[in-house]
């Protein structure tokens, strides 16, 4: 202890394990305090330990600092040099009621063609992050921004993330557009890729661009909505043809609401709002998956080294056991799990689209499908149904993002193309490898965090009844979910009314001597009976006042650690998610 901090009693600390135990001193063991994360009574301390538990860096280095702050908060005369003015392009940009950095704006307008042209504007973090500079090393080091529940853990200092990188409204900023002309049909015709300054006529929320579409009460609503109200309108009615030709092609469309845990100042949980999307956060999707489909495709065919966003074709054991897991709700599935295409799990999507089949044949689904990852390799992305696809729109939050535009600007200065290639050629697979792995860090810091806040606010309804939806079934209980999408566990020893058997093709418990089945998706009244906010671990039991009791007494009644939630990062793009 003595070469470390001395920590005060009721501290969390992060230690380093000194000495370990031996066969001859079992419990002897040492470890030096590296870290005081704060007294356990603090507002966020405990969260602040899920972020030190899982190494998410949260401290600058001074030379990252100071980097930072010899940055202008302007954009000078020097900046504006090589680029497109398009300043006077209404481009705005449109993100959640409580977004504080803004790395994408768009614009629409018609063209005498017929075309749409369309704009997305993304700001040009790399110009002002250099290439092995203190904060290009802190932002590959981080590989991207973590949101939790009260705050978020940026991969850029807050002077650059919230300030000259965020195109914030009605002032200047450096973006990388691209300009993309669309048919009515849907097929993009011509684009551009380049650098460009922009001023943001708009900082439009999803909530209120819905209302602005909608048509209700526009009088309650801001000037600007009612000025840029038929660009809007526009943009829905293209969002529109982009979606029916994505669908088209197969690209399969999850759609589920999203969980936004409320806490109180205190960092207390105090609702679970359930959040859909709207006409607003799809048509920014279209624009954005639209966008990163144009930049992958152009620098493919430039035969240049790329980062790309990738999704693999499933596993065939995989794809035969969900496949096997439909047909139990009838479905006529005809694909072959050894040759799935996209088209085939999205016709499974459609068909039971409105059902109360719908949320577990997409859980499942998921489940089943591949992991998205980054790669130097054009492998495909398999959910979108896109041949070449990359991350173009988030240099704000993601090192993958960076990257790309920094070998746009790279490729677009004139040094010889074998130079650039061996250059970038060598870096890619290394920051492939790190985007990635610090992807899945955040995803399971994120939800750690909401695992503990969703326990806690079920902590104060030990007792109460719950409708519940079966997620999941194993040899030891299933997995339920409340239409909240908190999740519990029911243990084997819980189900009191018979003794039952695990059937793993089927997924099912079955009662020996009732025969009473428990599958996956079926819907149950469930009795919440713990909620161990330390282990963060919800059990619920069902709940049947008539039901006699039967202790199951040959199944383990260990608890059993929960499972893994599916990865985020198969969904479909969100601003403030994982993208696809």
């Amino acid at each position: 202890m003595k070469d470390g901090l001395t920590p005060q009693l009721g501290d969390i600390v992060q230690v380093s394990l000194k000495t370990y135990p031996s066969e001859e001193s079992p419990e002897d063991m040492t470890a030096v305090v590296i870290k005081v994360i704060g007294n356990k009574n603090d507002p966020g301390v405990d969260i602040m330990a899920i972020v030190a538990d899982h190494d998410v860096k949260t401290e600058w280095s001074d030379e990252a600092l100071e980097q930072a702050n010899q940055i202008p908060d302007h954009v000078t005369a020097a900046d504006k040099a090589g680029r497109d003015d398009i300043t006077q392009q209404a481009a705005v940009t449109i993100d959640g009621d409580d977004s504080k950095d803004f790395d994408d704006a768009v614009v629409l307008w018609k063209l005498d063609n017929g075309n749409y042209h369309l704009g997305v504007h993304i700001a040009d973090v790399a110009h002002y992050v250099t290439e092995g500079s203190p904060l290009d090393i802190e932002a590959f080091t981080r590989g991207n921004s973590t949101y939790l529940v009260d705050r978020v853990i940026p991969m850029l200092p807050f002077r650059l993330s919230n300030g000259i990188c965020s195109l914030n409204e009605g002032v200047e900023r450096l973006v990388l557009s691209c300009d993309m002309e669309i048919t009515p049909t849907g097929e993009r015709v011509n684009y551009s890729i380049h650098p460009s300054v922009m001023k943001s006529h708009g900082r439009l929320t999803y909530s209120k661009v819905n209302r602005a579409l909608a048509g209700d009460n526009l009088d309650e609503l801001e000037e600007k909505y009612r000025t840029l109200r038929p660009m809007l309108v526009e943009m829905a009615k293209l969002h529109d043809i982009l979606y029916q030709k994505r669908h088209k092609r197969g690209a399969i469309d999850f759609e589920e609401p999203e969980a936004k845990i409320i806490v109180d100042k205190m960092g207390k949980p105090i609702d679970i709002v359930l959040h859909e999307r709207g006409t607003a956060e799809k048509m920014v999707e279209s624009f954005m998956l639209l966008a990163n489909e144009t930049v992958a495709e152009e620098y493919f065919r430039r035969h240049v080294p790329f980062l790309y966003r990738v999704h693999e074709t499933p596993d065939e054991e995989k794809m035969k056991t969900f496949f096997e897991f439909v047909s139990a709700f009838g479905l006529n599935v005809k694909a072959d799990p050894h040759d799935v295409k996209p088209s085939d799990l999205q016709q499974i999507v459609t068909k039971t689209a409105g059902t109360t089949e719908e949320a577990v044949v997409q859980m499942m689904m998921l489940r089943s499908l591949r992991q998205a990852h980054y790669s130097a390799e054009p492998l495909g992305h398999f959910g979108l149904a896109a041949q070449y696809y990359t991350h173009f729109t988030s240099p704000i939050r993601r090192y993958s993002d960076l990257i790309v535009h920094r070998m746009i600007h790279e490729y677009g200065v004139g040094k010889p193309a074998t130079e650039l290639q061996k250059h970038f050629q060598g870096k890619l697979d290394e920051i492939a490898e790190q985007t990635s792995v610090q992807e899945r860090r955040s995803i399971d810091t994120e939800r750690s965090v909401n695992d503990l806040k969703m326990t806690e606010y079920m902590a104060n309804q030990v007792g109460e009844h719950f409708d519940a939806i079966i997620s999941s079934v194993t040899s030891f209980g299933m997995f339920i979910q409340l239409p909240n999408t908190v999740e519990g566990l029911i243990h084997i020893s819980n189900l009191t009314d018979d003794f039952y058997r695990f059937d793993e093709k089927s997924l099912t418990l079955t009662g020996r001597g009732k025969h009473h089945q428990f599958k996956v998706g079926m819907p149950i009244k469930v009795k919440l009976i713990n909620a161990d906010v330390a282990q963060h671990q919800i059990d619920f039991e069902i709940y049947d006042p008539n039901t006699p009791k039967i202790k199951n007494n040959d199944h383990n009644q260990t608890k059993t650690p929960y499972r893994q939630r599916t990865s985020q990062n198969n969904r479909p793009y969100r601003k403030r998610n994982r993208q696809r």
